[in-house]
C-alpha cells in the first residue's frame, strides 16, 4: 500500500494492525476510537460450567444490566465473541474443548476466570479438576469469590474495558508473555474469598 495522506506509510498494516501505522495526531486519535469501540461492543462467550453461571446469568439480566455496556448478547458461537468468562470449575475433559473454544474466538479477545474454581480448582483439589484456568488459556482477570456476585463480575468486566482503552491490558500481557493477570477486590458484600490463582498468576 502507498503513502495515504494523514496516515503516512501504510504498508505495514495488514501484518501489524494499527501498531503498523506511523503515529500522528489523526491516527492517534484513531487508536482510542477503536479501543473505546472494544470496550463498548463486547460480546461474552457462554461458557458457563458451574453455579458461577447462575451469577453470570444474573449479570446479563433486567437488575444489573450489562447491557449498559453494549454486552447484552451472550454468543454461542466463539467466532461472534471477544470475551471468555470462565464461570465455574474445569474438569479435565473439559479443558480441549475450553481451548478449542478460545481458539476460535477472533483477536482480540480476553478471558475472565471467574471465582475460585475456575482460578485455582477452588475446593476441588484433586485429579478430575484443573487446578487453575492459566494452565489452558491466559488468563486477564480474576474475579475472586465463591461464587462472585454480580457486582464482582461487573468490576472485573468494568477493570478490563479501562485496562483497553488506557492500553495497559496490551503491556501486561507483553511482559508476562500470556494473559494480563489482574486481579480484581470482591465487590458483592460475602465474606471475601482467600485468592490462591493457577500456575500463571505467582509473580503478581
Amino acid at each position: 500500500m502507498p503513502n495515504v495522506p494523514f496516515l503516512g506509510d501504510t504498508s505495514r498494516v495488514v501484518d501489524e494492525g494499527l501498531e503498523g501505522l506511523d503515529h500522528n495526531f489523526l491516527t492517534g486519535k484513531i487508536e482510542d476510537l477503536v479501543k473505546w469501540s472494544r470496550t463498548r461492543s463486547m460480546w461474552p462467550a457462554t461458557f458457563g460450567l458451574a453455579c458461577c453461571a447462575l451469577e453470570m446469568m444474573a449479570t446479563g439480566a433486567a437488575h444489573y444490566d450489562l447491557a449498559r455496556w453494549g454486552m447484552e448478547v451472550f454468543r454461542a458461537s466463539p467466532r461472534q465473541a471477544d470475551l471468555m468468562i470462565v464461570a465455574g470449575r474445569v474438569s479435565q475433559k473439559m479443558a480441549p474443548i475450553l481451548r478449542q473454544v478460545y481458539d476460535q474466538m477472533m483477536e482480540p479477545k480476553w478471558v475472565i476466570s471467574m471465582g475460585v474454581c475456575a482460578s485455582s480448582g477452588g475446593m476441588f483439589n484433586n485429579y478430575a479438576l484443573v487446578q487453575g484456568v492459566d494452565q489452558i488459556v491466559p488468563v486477564d482477570v480474576y474475579a475472586p469469590g465463591c461464587p462472585p456476585g454480580p457486582e464482582t463480575l461487573m468490576h472485573a468486566i468494568l477493570q478490563l474495558h479501562e485496562k483497553i482503552e488506557s492500553g495497559e491490558i496490551t503491556r501486561r500481557r507483553d511482559q508476562r508473555d500470556g494473559g494480563a493477570g489482574i486481579i480484581v477486590e470482591q465487590r458483592d458484600g460475602q465474606t471475601a474469598t482467600q485468592m490462591v490463582i493457577g500456575q500463571r498468576g505467582q509473580d503478581q
